[in-house]
This record gives structure tokens, C-alpha cells and sequence, in this order.
């Protein structure tokens, strides 16, 4: 057999974890890994990207949506840099990156030409794991250990490739089988439950609510039939996290939507009426919307420990994953629905349903950014990704857009760093080449790196069975960076240049489609839709629409301390609304 080199081994090492491409922007730095990459013949795929931030962003965007290990490649220097937004996202929002870093330091340490301290840059975004190779011997070995280290810690690590230890060849890996001590690729993580006294204790202080409010995160996924039983059983109401969105069918009657600053009026209201709250698999930072301390006795699941009770006190912690813990917990819970409870859920939504329809149909110059999302909710196809932009985009996502059940939607929800949807709706229609995606951003993200990443859509779009990948850019030209109504804008010199979206689309070969009239809204999305190639609709809207985040709950009392006399006052206080709710049902 030819010598071959730790380049060619990294390769070997991807493969046997499965990964089905990496994302990059190639130097000199990296450049052996790349050959190597190619020499492979797309097993695994080196997918170029226009810059290294949107190649780590697509590489959590990987993670996010198949559920797998994203892999990113870059050199040193600036562009290791540049990898940090993408895998600080990934951080935050718990997904496992292996960031593969090559470096090129010829001369004397300390200063080499685009020499930057790797171990200190990646420390803290990669929890301390940063490993150099110091020899092709230990390249194996590195690799298992730092997809394990992702998959078992949800989180990216970093892995430092010298350029000559890429090149050094390797005639016999058996030389060094007494050196290398290999995992077994794609490791499962073990079955994590609570202890029986802590189930207990939780079934037993949700048996004695009655009002009961369940907020689902992103943890809940794969549990979406658990978190309906437990519902049903208590007549609770329930909410969502950003991240949560998906998990559940919106459609449903005690559904309250999204939680927080751009979310629902009624789920701030389930919160502000609830006495007993259920989190799952939920980090959400939007604690201002939460119960004030006090006013319930909260119930919190997650798989990972040191996420309970760093956003709000609670009472029972159960540590597991969300699915076996909530079968194990219904094991023990009482049938004990509350009608009253329930029904006074269900007419928020209806009123809510309802002021959302009338915020649509708003008359705005020229577009109203909110009927574009409704106008899109019943078109979404039943299945494939859709990825959302960070900016005003996220308010009219969490409030107007009802996700079909299996729709799979991210959003880079804890670090909310801007332009992320087109390098995530490249990864998810790379890993679905048959499904749709759609992205949803503003035009301040797709001129941040929207207008290059539609390069990356162009190059690759002829290969997919299912062509559809329709980008919505919002175009407000509002470049204040407060957007919604929140601060007119009528100063030159703070309006984003406006630029021809749809029409540079169309230069690169794609589908463009332009709406400056609200009665053409409709008609965009099905052009859209049935393009036989990816699409921007390029969306004119009106900039003074009101944001308007809902009011949490009980605002004026949450200055208020949560001693005895503050939590009865509170609990009096809710218990007289809910009684006048309740009997206007009647």
C-alpha cells in the first residue's frame, strides 16, 4: 500500500464518524487536508464557503438540523478568527462542532507571520478543549477524542493541525498501535433518568396544582406525544421557547405560542395565571416573562444538570432526557384535568388568533412585513427545513408563521447573532437535497453575507433532487439597528443602501421575485414555491411596524420582593382574575 499521509488519516477519521461533509474556506494552512478531502471524492464532502464565520455557521447550522457533528475547517490567524460567531453559536445553543484548525508557523514563535495564540483564542468557546497534534501518530487518537468530547458535551471543541504534521506520512499506522488508543466512532450517550424519590416528589407537587403551565424548549424534541399526555392530564396550558417553536403543533387550541419579548400576548398571560410550572428542555433567557418568583412551584427537566435552575428557582430538578422522563413521570401522576383552567387558556389564544389576523391585515407603505409571514404560514410545505434571521424577522417567525408537524426550523436563538439563516439553509438543503428549505432574514443579514452565500446556493443547487430553497429578505432599508417602529428612521445617512435582491438572484441564475404591493403577496410565495430553482422573494416592507412585544404579566408587581406577603398578595391577586376569566366563560 502507498504511504499516505495524517491528512489522509483525518479523512479516515471523519468518515468512520460519519460525517458527510465539512465546511471551510481553504489556505495554505489547511490546504493538505483539503487535497486530501478531495482526493477522497466527496466521502466526505470539503464544501467551500464565501467566508470562514458563514463555514462555522453552517456547520452548527449541520448540527442543528440533522442532529450530528458539524465540522468546520480554517487556517490561522484571521481566519481562525473569524470561525468564533458560528461556534460561540453552537456553544450557546448546545450543539457539537469540531472545529479543524491548520497552522503554519515557520519561523520563531511569537512572530510568525498571522501567528495568534489558538489555545487562548478557542479556550472559552470550546469549554478548555483546544488540542494540538505534534505528530501524525496522534492524529487518530485526536480526532475520536474530540468527536466524542462534542457529542458527549453538546458543544464545539477545536482541534490544532500544524501543516507539517498534515503532510508527514504515515507507511504503517500498525507502528503506532501501541500509542493510539482509538474510540469507537459514533458512541452513544448514555440513558440518563432521575432518581424514583424525585419523580415522585415531582408528580406529587404537580398533582396539587391547578393551574398549570408546561414551557417547551428545544429538549423537548423527540417528546412531543410525552409533553400532550402530560397536558391533557393536568388541563394545562402550554408555551414555547424560540428554540421550542417546533417541537409542537401550533395549531393546537391551549398551544399560547412563543414565549417572551417576541412572543404572544397569551402566553404571557399563561404565565402570569399559572401556580404551577413544567419546563423542558428549556434555557430560555427571557426570564422577565416568566412566573415571578413566588407565584408557583416550578418542575424542571433537563439532560443537562447545570442548566436547572440558572434561569429561575425551582423546586423539583429532574435531570434526564425529556422523553423517558416524562413517561416515567406520568407513571406516578393522577388523571387530574382542569376544565376552568383550561378553558381560560383557550380563550386567550382565540383572542390573540385574532388581534394577530387584525395586525396582518394593517394597512403599512407599501408592505406590511407581518402579512408576508401570514400569507406564507398556510403555504409552508408539509416537510423540509426552514432557517430564520435574527432582527425584526424573528418577531413576525414567532407570532404569525403556524410550523407545520415535521418542519424542522432553527434560529440562532441564545447568541442571536445576525446572519445566520443562509449558511444554516445551505447546510439543511445539502443534508436534505430533496426536501425544501426555506430562510428568512432582513436585508441588513443578506447584505452582511446573504448576497455572497447565494454564490455557495448557485454553485450547488443543479445537484439537488428538489431545487427549492427560497430566501425571504425583508427590505426595509432601515439601517438605525432598531427597527419595527421603535425609532423612525429619517435621517440619509442611517438608511441601509437599497439593492436590487431579487435581481441579483436572477444574475446568478436564480429566481427572483420582487413584491411591492401587499395584494401581490400571495401570488410571490406560490411563484416561489414551484420555481424549478432556488428563489428570492425580495419583500418591500413598511419599517414603522410596530414590533410591539407583549406586556409580561403582572408587570407593575415585579419590582416587587418575593417574601410571604409578596407571593400571597400575588397569588390573591391572580386568583381574582382567573375567577372573573372563568365565570365569563360560563
Amino acid at each position: 500500500m502507498a504511504d499516505r499521509s495524517a491528512a489522509d488519516l483525518v479523512v479516515d477519521r471523519l468518515r468512520a464518524w460519519r460525517v458527510p461533509r465539512a465546511f471551510g474556506y481553504p489556505g495554505e494552512a489547511i490546504a493538505p487536508l483539503v487535497a486530501a478531502l478531495d482526493r477522497a471524492g466527496g466521502d466526505p464532502e470539503f464544501v467551500p464557503a464565501r467566508h470562514e464565520e458563514t463555514a462555522s455557521f453552517m456547520a452548527t447550522g449541520h448540527a442543528k438540523f440533522t442532529g450530528g457533528i458539524g465540522v468546520c475547517l480554517a487556517t490561522q490567524g484571521p481566519s481562525a478568527v473569524q470561525l468564533l460567531n458560528g461556534l460561540y453559536d453552537a456553544k450557546l445553543d448546545s450543539k457539537p462542532v469540531v472545529a479543524i484548525v491548520g497552522e503554519d508557523v515557520s519561523g520563531p514563535l511569537g512572530g510568525a507571520h498571522q501567528e495568534i495564540g489558538l489555545s487562548r483564542l478557542f479556550a472559552d468557546v470550546c469549554n478548555q478543549f483546544v488540542h494540538y497534534a505534534r505528530g501524525p501518530g496522534q492524529v487518530p487518537t485526536l480526532l475520536d477524542q474530540a468527536f466524542r468530547t462534542a457529542a458527549a458535551t453538546r458543544s464545539p471543541v477545536c482541534v490544532v493541525l500544524p501543516r507539517q504534521v498534515q503532510e508527514a506520512t504515515v507507511p504503517d499506522l500498525e507502528a503506532y498501535a501501541a500509542g493510539v488508543i482509538t474510540a469507537t466512532p459514533g458512541e452513544p450517550l448514555a440513558r440518563v433518568l432521575p432518581h424514583d424519590v424525585d419523580l415522585a416528589a415531582a408528580a406529587q407537587l404537580l398533582a396539587s396544582g391547578q393551574r398549570t403551565a408546561i414551557l417547551v424548549g428545544q429538549g423537548a424534541r423527540g417528546a412531543e406525544d410525552e409533553v400532550l399526555d402530560l397536558a391533557d392530564r393536568l388541563g394545562a396550558g402550554v408555551a414555547s421557547s424560540l428554540l421550542g417553536k417546533p417541537v409542537l403543533d401550533e395549531r393546537l387550541p391551549f398551544h399560547t405560542g412563543v414565549l417572551g419579548e417576541a412572543g404572544t400576548r397569551a402566553a404571557a398571560e399563561l404565565m402570569g395565571g399559572c401556580d404551577t410550572l413544567v419546563m423542558v428542555g428549556t434555557n430560555d433567557p427571557w426570564t422577565g416573562y416568566l412566573p415571578m418568583p413566588g407565584q408557583v412551584r416550578t418542575v424542571q427537566i433537563d439532560i443537562d444538570g447545570r442548566r436547572i435552575g440558572s434561569r429561575y428557582p425551582v423546586d423539583v430538578p429532574l435531570v434526564g432526557d425529556a422523553a423517558e422522563t416524562l413517561r416515567a413521570l406520568l407513571e406516578r401522576l393522577p388523571d387530574r384535568p382542569s376544565p376552568r383552567w383550561r378553558a381560560t387558556v383557550e380563550n386567550s389564544v382565540d383572542r390573540w388568533r385574532q388581534e394577530l389576523a387584525e395586525r396582518a391585515a394593517a394597512p403599512a407603505e407599501p408592505v406590511n412585513p407581518q402579512q408576508v409571514l401570514q400569507e406564507l404560514s398556510p403555504r409552508v410545505p408539509r416537510s423540509g427545513a426552514l432557517a430564520v434571521d435574527v432582527g425584526s424577522v424573528i418577531y413576525w417567525y414567532a407570532r404569525h408563521l403556524e410550523l407545520p408537524v415535521g418542519v424542522n426550523a432553527q434560529l440562532c436563538g441564545t447568541l442571536g447573532s445576525m446572519g445566520c439563516a443562509l449558511p444554516y439553509a445551505v447546510a439543511a438543503k445539502l443534508a436534505a437535497p430533496d426536501q425544501p428549505v426555506i430562510a428568512l432574514m432582513g436585508d441588513g443579514a443578506m447584505q452582511l453575507n446573504g448576497l455572497a452565500e447565494l454564490i455557495t446556493v448557485a454553485h450547488h443547487w443543479p445537484r439537488w433532487r428538489d431545487p427549492r430553497l427560497v430566501v425571504l429578505v425583508l427590505n426595509n432599508r432601515d439601517h438605525s439597528g432598531m427597527g419595527g417602529g421603535r425609532q423612525p428612521v429619517t435621517d440619509p445617512g442611517r438608511r441601509r443602501p437599497d439593492v436590487p435582491y431579487a435581481g441579483w438572484a436572477r444574475l446568478l441564475g436564480l429566481h427572483g421575485v420582487r413584491v411591492d404591493r401587499p395584494e401581490l403577496v400571495g401570488a410571490a410565495w406560490d411563484e416561489a414555491l414551484a420555481a424549478d430553482r432556488p428563489c428570492v422573494v425580495e419583500a418591500v416592507v413598511d419599517a414603522s411596524v410596530p414590533l410591539a412585544p407583549p406586556e409580561p404579566a403582572f408587570a407593575d408587581l415585579r419590582g416587587v420582593l418575593a417574601d410571604g406577603d409578596a407571593a400571597r398578595r400575588v397569588r390573591e391577586q391572580v386568583d381574582r382574575q382567573l375567577s372573573v376569566a372563568a365565570e365569563d366563560l360560563v
